[in-house]
């Protein structure tokens, strides 16, 4: 999206309550004219947030959200519209929507859980990925293209390796230009990063694309570091599957799941 003027150090401006325009940042990696889900996904979360905000607290918990990616999500202005389609006070489901165009192209489905103590019994793999600040960076724009990758800060814990590979993400950029975001809309705008740190074959020869991201977090997520330790595992008939085990600084947030279609790009 070439507009002649700056671009914002944002993902999105805000056109009004419901609309969002996306910046070159937002820019894909398989199609530059497409927005990367990642921020979007985001996004989503974002507008939950200000849905949530418009009531009374409820104490609830964003625990797992599912994203499926409807159709090409073009870097277009697009409207965010969110319900409530399970109301709660201990469990709540909540549907938003993205259409552009007038015509729906990401719907996902979030579960809000309550917020109780639960230290006592707490417990699990709580492994702490090796801290950000003394690695190295990676330059992922070179080998994908599009303003959302060349927008990150990547550190992997070592090189990048076929279908394999744990990585700390970041961003300076805002979600949207001019307005805070929650920590948790934040670090889930990095998370569909994931399909892209541990590529199994170049994009270049192969497209993997995912139709949908479905993340379970067992807490919430602080800080402004993402970290996925991820899996790529591609199946004879053209399916694959991105697994990731999410961390923050202080150890294993959740997981995220991404379905992939897997096929050969034409001529190559």
């Amino acid at each position: 999206m070439n507009t002649g003027t700056p671009v914002p150090d944002s993902y999105y401006e805000r056109i009004d309550e419901h609309r969002y325009k996306p910046t070159a940042h937002a820019g894909g990696a398989w199609d530059p004219d497409e927005q990367h889900f990642s921020p979007l996904g985001g996004l989503v979360v974002h507008a939950i947030d200000r849905h949530l905000a418009g009531r009374p607290d409820t104490g609830l918990a964003l625990a797992r959200i599912s994203y499926d990616i409807l159709g090409r999500p073009a870097l277009d202005e697009c409207e965010i519209r969110v319900e409530t389609i399970r109301p709660g006070r201990t469990i709540e489901l909540l549907e938003a929507v993205v259409l552009i165009a007038d015509r729906p192209v990401v719907r996902a489905r979030a579960w809000l859980l309550a917020a109780v103590d639960t230290s006592a019994v707490a417990g699990g793999p709580d492994d702490r990925l090796a801290p950000p600040q003394a690695l190295t960076p990676w330059p992922m724009a070179s080998l994908w293209p599009g303003g959302y990758i060349a927008s990150l800060d990547v550190r992997p814990l070592a090189p990048p390796q076929a279908g394999r590979t744990t990585a700390w993400i970041s961003t300076s950029h805002a979600l949207v230009a001019d307005e805070p975001s929650s920590t948790l809309a934040s670090y889930l705008a990095l998370v569909d990063t994931a399909n892209g740190i541990a590529v199994r074959q170049p994009p270049t020869a192969w497209m993997y694309p995912n139709v949908d991201l479905t993340v379970h977090l067992h807490r919430q997520p602080e800080g402004h570091w993402t970290g996925l330790d991820t899996t790529v595992t591609f199946g004879p008939t053209g399916q694959g599957l991105t697994s990731t085990v999410l961390h923050d600084l202080n150890g294993p947030v959740g997981h995220a799941q991404q379905i992939l279609t897997v096929r050969p790009i034409p001529g190559q």
